[in-house]
């Protein structure tokens, strides 16, 4: 049963992280899901839901909470010593203070210098610059194969999503995908893509979609379900 009759305050107080309350008007129950990169609770509500009633239906999740947490694994900062992927491959972030401050792939590893302090942001400079330039060179091959041509292309770091595509042809996609295989990769690229010509997931859609990524389209998706956790993860710190 809710615990309606106990403050808010001890309601909140009761859940092991934080809770993200998020009410919206055509919601029709209430809804409980575990950000892992984030390490916070987000639950959608319909409209008129008072905060303690969501978070008296929250804490009485705590044994599917529980379980969340118990599955979760630690977040991946980018650390000297630690590891990263890179197109799908795990490589050693070795650092040296004498090195030269640039990050450069060398035998097997992510290599740079300069003050301890600056290496996580170092490498992810570095995974950024690459993600553009592989990711905006896929979407071009893509489109040229697809007779499209999509406004605009941004790499960013949406929370919930690898790629988007708007009905004004602006292709969103996450700069995360170049911690993936090249194959899972373009697949979302090649989604995107085929989202520029066809805004919906219907037989032309799919049929499109498969012509440009070729074989593996159901492997590529498995595989970014798999792995899709842990690219949330890398990278972030607590």
């Amino acid at each position: 049963m809710w615990s309606s009759a106990r403050s808010e305050a001890s309601l909140e107080a009761a859940l092991p992280v934080r809770l993200e309350i998020r009410r919206l008007k055509n919601a029709r129950r209430l809804r409980l899901r575990f950000d892992e990169a984030a390490g916070t609770l987000k639950l959608t509500c319909p409209w008129r839901t008072s905060r303690r009633t969501a978070l008296a239906w929250a804490l009485d999740q705590r044994d599917w909470i529980d379980a969340q947490l118990a599955r979760a694994q630690p977040l991946e900062p980018f650390v000297p010593g630690g590891t990263v992927l890179f197109e799908g491959r795990e490589l050693r972030i070795a650092w040296r203070e004498d090195w030269p401050r640039s990050v450069v792939f060398a035998a097997g590893e992510l290599r740079c210098g300069g003050s301890e302090a600056g290496v996580h942001r170092r490498i992810e400079a570095f995974l950024k610059r690459h993600a553009r330039a592989t990711i905006s060179s896929d979407i071009a091959e893509f489109a040229a194969a697809a007779g499209a041509k999509p406004r605009s292309v941004t790499i960013g770091d949406a929370a919930t999503r690898w790629g988007s595509c708007s009905s004004q042809g602006r292709i969103r996609m996450s700069w995360r995908l170049i911690l993936a295989s090249p194959e899972v990769r373009r697949y979302v690229a090649a989604h995107e893509v085929a989202h520029l010509v066809h805004l919906n997931h219907g037989p032309e859609f799919k049929a499109l979609e498969a012509r440009l990524v070729g074989t593996g389209v159901s492997e590529a998706k498995a595989a970014l379900r798999r792995i899709g956790p842990r690219l949330r993860r890398i990278g972030r710190r607590g």
